[in-house]
């Protein structure tokens, strides 16, 4: 089988690795517009469960991405200066590059073509498409998506909320989230640890916050030195980091209607978007990956494969966006909640998506849960 795949992130590598690894005789080309060692953002997060996933699919991958594993089980929550810690969830942070270049290594070694600095634009891709299978794997912004959009029928909701990926070496062990109130308005923080020197500082913030605070005049330093004051007392005196891209950005929804056309598929962030604030963004693009592949694996031809993936995984993915959108409500309201106790906050945060409830929490940290109703018993008695 000839396959194209276009965009080189988790998606299209695992995907590849995996159907070269079980048929050496695939031809399988990646086009990649970056360089090798080109990445934005810092540190992905991978939830407990991934790794025994990742471990089932490719042994070698799984050894040499969990050893660059910072592996956890707590959520803290900053309020009013009090951190409230939840533990029993199992998360990894991994830095972004670290994982794609693993990713890389694999597939070379399995004899996977990977073309970097190759810009695939519209005009290349009905020739690209002559193959058996052509891969969308290209980003929120998918060239493949955008080509075939009457096919595909696409949805883009773009946000007003801000955010921005940095980076700090405070060392924040455990996903934390942090609320400050600073004099232009709530701004949000959402950190972890994901190699031995570094964390991942996302912040966000409403339109209007951003807006007070002056951002769209500021210098790259402007913007992590005016984040870092808002956050001086969670960052122990270290200073917030850019990769020489500092970029405010409103997260976009993507869905679509319909996940193939004739040979052509979707994965990944070109199929579909979930909020950074449930830290399933990469976990869902491997397990797209996997689902596409496993749908192969009888020797189905292409269109009967590629009908199963779609049927197979698209109500997973679904119930997954739908959590994603009530965490991403739950943030863009946030300034609304600052008027709870931290215990109630903490709380809120760890049922906010719909797939954690009340008996979950108290079942993963018994000590949070006891002290959550000892604090609900004393507000009841004053």
């Amino acid at each position: 089988m000839k396959i194209n795949i276009i965009g080189a992130g988790p998606s299209a590598l695992y995907f590849a690795l995996l159907m070269k690894r079980t048929q050496p005789r695939h031809e399988i080309v990646i086009h990649e517009r970056d360089g090798p060692n080109d990445t934005f953002g810092w540190g992905v997060v991978l939830p407990g469960k991934t790794a025994a996933f990742l471990e089932e699919n490719d042994r070698e991958s799984f050894e040499a991405i969990t050893r660059a594993f910072r592996a956890w089980d707590n959520v803290d929550v900053v309020h009013r200066d009090q951190k409230i810690s939840i533990h029993g969830n199992r998360f990894s942070g991994i830095a972004r590059l670290a994982m794609l270049q693993i990713l890389h290594r694999r597939c070379l070694d399995l004899g996977v073509t990977i073309r970097f600095q190759s810009n695939v634009v519209e005009a290349d891709l009905e020739r690209l498409a002559d193959a058996d299978l052509l891969v969308g794997a290209d980003g929120a912004n998918s060239v493949v998506r955008r080509h075939w959009t009457a096919a595909f029928e696409p949805t883009i909701d773009v946000r007003k909320h801000r955010y921005i990926w940095l980076g700090t070496n405070h060392l924040f062990h455990g996903l934390t989230l942090t609320f400050r109130e600073a004099d232009a308005g709530l701004f949000v923080a959402h950190s972890y640890e994901f190699n031995p020197t570094t964390s991942t500082f996302i912040v966000e913030c409403t339109d209007a916050t951003w807006k007070r605070a002056g951002f769209a005049g500021m210098s790259d330093a402007q913007t992590c030195e005016t984040l870092a004051h808002v956050f001086a007392k969670d960052l122990g005196g270290m200073p917030l980091l850019s990769n020489n891209f500092v970029r405010w950005l409103n997260f976009a929804i993507v869905k679509n209607r319909r996940w193939i056309h004739d040979n052509v598929v979707l994965l990944g962030d070109a199929l579909h978007t979930a909020h950074f604030s449930i830290g399933s963004g990469t976990k869902l693009a491997l397990e797209d990956s996997v689902a596409l592949f496993r749908a192969f694996e009888e020797k189905r031809d292409v269109p009967v494969a590629l009908a199963e993936f779609e049927r197979v995984r698209k109500p997973i993915v679904d119930e997954y966006q739908a959590a994603a959108h009530s965490s991403l409500l739950w943030f863009e309201n946030a300034a609304d909640r600052m008027h709870l106790d931290p215990m109630e906050l903490a709380w809120e945060l760890m049922t906010r998506s719909g797939r954690v409830d009340d008996a979950e929490v108290a079942k993963r940290d018994p000590a949070f849960a006891a002290a959550y109703a000892k604090w609900r018993a004393a507000r009841a008695a004053q």
